[in-house]
């Protein structure tokens, strides 16, 4: 099962969700600033492809928070803030094929899918 993980209403995350729909992918879309995510799924996710890649440090949210909250930051203490604010998660997490693929590059999707 391909499942695409995002808030809905983010710019990359609708590049994304129009690039599968073209391209005839099926997948369950999963809207984690509505639905959640949990504590588990985000460790499982870093192990795969780092914390660093998945701590979106350039979005709106992470920017605002007080420098105390940005400092130091180590796994631990980056999964609770994704955890307390999944605004935090970069856009888009995308598993398909045992694979684990953050952000969004029609390139990427392209070797993923064909």
């Amino acid at each position: 099962m391909t499942i695409l993980y995002g808030i809905k209403n983010c710019d990359t995350m609708k590049r994304a969700r129009t690039w599968l729909d073209g391209h005839k992918v099926a997948y369950q879309f999963h809207d984690y600033k509505a639905e959640g995510i949990d504590k588990p799924t985000l460790e499982a996710w870093a192990r795969k492809v780092g914390w660093e890649v998945l701590l979106n440090r350039a979005g709106t949210t992470f920017r605002t928070l007080p420098d105390a909250d940005k400092e130091a930051l180590t796994e631990k203490k980056a999964i609770a803030l994704m955890l307390a604010q999944p605004s935090m998660i970069k856009r888009p997490v995308l598993e398909a094929k045992g694979k684990l693929t953050v952000g969004f590059k029609p390139e990427d999707y392209k070797k993923l899918f064909g």
